[in-house]
């Protein structure tokens, strides 16, 4: 209490302000521990799949996923959509599905109390929280820049008129490595804008059991929702603070360049089999996505190995191997990998009480 009657903060603003952060992470902790057991209901293993998933939500990305049909992808992203409270659409990507097929179109209504006749904006399957587009190798370029743009932008143009998609809006596209003919493979400029290139693998020989033994029943799992979409933006804007220390961003950059065969830090390894390297959204990917995977493992802040952990998922989209790599049967996987080893990772040595 002041000579003037007024009580005093002890804390003050920037305190409090500190407070509601450390709860807010603290709750994401909790959050997240309830998603994988509510996930692990209906999927068996795919851990990291389920990571990757997680953190490119809460930093408002998107991702595509890769693998042989079978796999639960589908199960997955609709699980994923039903504990988190969310909306889901399943978008099945044909050589003859149109831009409007997925943004909506424009119909010709009569009005029954005036007998005038207006059109009417009748949304299509892109307005979820939630989208899976099923094969997006399988329409052509101009469906594919249409999905694409809603990613990037949010929003839907048709004629003139613009109209703003859920928030949060999470695209999950799929893609099938096996069979490749009738085909549109997506250019890089439009994989750029996915933040993760996942690979959904087969499951070990103990998890394909335990699949066999749940599935071959008829006990239905029971999934409890864990949070909304108001909780989810919340919480993505609690990532967006999480703080990360120089060297931490020194390390993302020096990864990112060392892609690049054009640049003094390109090894003669990387010369030989890259012909292209990640732009500078792939750092700003590695950086948003080691401050989701921190929180997710229960720290206050991004360290080196956060980034390590993404750099495959955020990279393997971004770079583009040589003839001479394709016929050695180097792929990017492998190129990442020896990347990562010739990068020199940074001692952590930021304090886990950051946010005390």
């Amino acid at each position: 209490m002041t000579n003037s009657g007024i009580p005093v903060d002890p804390v003050g603003p920037e305190g409090r302000d500190k407070n509601r952060e450390a709860q807010a992470i603290k709750g994401l902790m909790v959050s997240s521990a309830r998603m994988r057991e509510e996930i692990g209901k209906v999927i068996v293993g795919q851990q990291d799949v389920v990571e990757q998933l997680l953190i490119a939500l809460l930093c408002r990305g998107h991702c595509l996923l890769v693998g042989v049909p079978g796999l639960a992808k589908t199960l997955l992203i609709s699980t994923v959509a039903q504990i988190l409270h969310l909306s889901f659409r399943r978008i099945q990507f044909t050589p003859d599905l149109m831009p409007s097929d997925i943004t909506g179109t424009d119909i010709l209504q009569d009005d029954p109390e005036t007998g005038r006749r207006s059109f009417q904006f009748m949304p299509g399957p892109m307005f979820a929280h939630m989208v899976l587009a099923d094969e997006i190798n399988r329409t052509p370029p101009k469906t594919q820049a249409a999905l694409l743009e809603a990613m990037q932008e949010r929003h839907v143009t048709v004629g003139t008129s613009t109209y703003r998609l859920p928030s949060p809006f999470f695209v999950l596209a799929t893609q099938n490595p096996i069979e490749q003919e009738g085909t549109y493979p997506l250019p890089e400029a439009q994989l750029d804008r996915f933040m993760f290139n996942t690979v959904v693998k087969y499951p070990t020989a103990q998890e394909e059991l335990e699949i066999l033994m749940r599935t071959t029943t008829d006990n239905a799992p029971q999934l409890t929702p864990v949070l909304n979409d108001k909780q989810i933006l919340a919480l993505q804007d609690v990532v967006r603070k999480v703080p990360v220390a120089e060297h931490v961003f020194t390390y993302a950059r020096d990864i990112v360049r060392a892609t690049r065969p054009g640049e003094p830090e390109a090894s003669d390894y990387v010369r030989e089999y890259l012909s292209w390297g990640a732009g500078p959204r792939a750092g700003q990917n590695l950086i948003n996505g080691a401050k989701a995977r921190a929180l997710l493992h229960g720290r206050f802040h991004a360290t080196s190995e956060d980034v390590k952990a993404i750099a495959h998922p955020v990279l393997r989209h971004r770079i583009v191997t040589t003839f001479q790599a394709d016929s050695a049967g180097i792929d990017t996987d492998a190129i990442i990998t020896r990347l990562l080893k010739e990068v020199k990772m940074p001692l952590d040595r930021l304090s886990e009480k950051a946010f005390a």
